[in-house]
């Protein structure tokens, strides 16, 4: 029976660890959890204190180019000791307590595969939310990396064809197969969803490379050419036309797509005199060997409906983009 035992503990061994002595995590189960929902562990006196505001302060911060609030992330919380078993599969977790050291980990697939986990501890309350302030946006990128890889996993199971884009632009993407070709030309791509109210589509199109010239001047350069390309192609009732919403200026970021600089828009748009507009995510692509800026853009028609996983959506699809020869 000792025998019978130790056997048992040297396959045990054998079966956790790979070459180099590191845990394998090959077994573990798989994930759950809707895209952009987080799994919050930390004790109910933290959470309804200072540590758990902190928490909420940047978890649960606004998403970019929304037009109403939505936060970042969904947040489910629950206490340190139910964190055990099936509790331990969500895809992105963030575990908070206190300890007798003070350190943050972001830990990938520790109880479930794909996962993506940050487990902070510290001494003190105090040290938890400097913690936390200090590597919130190292978390966030991290999570948010994770979600957009299982968007695009699940598109990957039924895509459309997108082969022409390869011919007319030197691009793919993976495309949800729900996706309809709207309209198209040499010069221009237009795909759409329909939902059960409204629609999600993606533009495709190229402009010259110094129709954006610098950092300073990006922001206006992009609105200028989105209105231009936008407002002359999409066809809207009663002589409107589609431009960027004027009241606020969309946020820019310095992106990658691809291995390719890319400049990162996100804002509202809008349909003046008509009462329609929307969130857009715009990505334009700087392809120095074709002299161009490719533009992919998605933006989403759907009154009345929660749009941040709907951007997402749009988002994952954009960032699939291949460049070609």
């Amino acid at each position: 029976m000792k025998t019978m035992y130790i056997a048992f503990l040297a396959v045990f061994i054998l079966f956790s660890c790979n070459d180099s002595g590191k845990k394998d995590t090959s077994y573990r189960p798989n994930s759950v959890g809707n895209i952009n929902n987080l799994q919050v562990v930390i004790d109910n006196d933290l959470w309804n204190g200072p540590v758990g505001e902190e928490i909420r302060t940047y978890f649960a911060a606004p998403t970019d180019g929304l037009p109403q609030d939505e936060p970042l992330f969904t947040m489910n919380q629950m206490p340190v000791s139910t964190f055990t078993d099936f509790a331990r599969t969500n895809r992105i977790f963030l575990h908070v307590s206190l300890g007798k050291e003070s350190k943050v980990k972001i830990a990938k697939n520790e109880y479930a595969r794909p996962q993506v986990g940050a487990i902070i501890t510290a001494t003190s309350e105090e040290e938890l939310i400097k913690l936390i302030e200090q590597k919130h946006e190292q978390i966030i990128e991290a999570f948010h990396a994770s979600e957009i890889k299982e968007r695009q996993r699940r598109t990957k199971v039924s895509m459309m064809d997108t082969d022409s884009l390869k011919e007319r632009f030197g691009v793919s993407l993976k495309v949800p197969s729900a996706y309809r070709l709207a309209n198209s030309s040499d010069d221009f791509y237009w795909l759409r969803k329909n939902l059960k109210s409204g629609t999600t589509n993606i533009l495709i199109y190229t402009v010259p490379l110094n129709t954006i010239t610098n950092d300073s001047m990006a922001v206006s350069q992009i609105i200028k050419m989105r209105d231009s390309i936008g407002g002359g192609y999409l066809p809207v009732e009663d002589e409107g036309r589609f431009i960027t919403e004027d009241a606020y200026a969309p946020y820019l970021f310095k992106s990658e797509i691809d291995g390719h600089f890319a400049y990162e828009t996100k804002g509202t748009w809008e349909v003046k005199g008509a009462f329609m507009g929307g969130p857009f995510v715009n990505f334009a692509i700087k392809d120095e060997e074709r002299d161009r800026y490719l533009i992919l853009e998605g933006f989403t028609y759907a009154p009345s409906v929660e749009k941040r996983d709907l951007q997402f959506e749009l988002e994952s699809i954009l960032r699939s983009a291949k460049l070609t020869n």
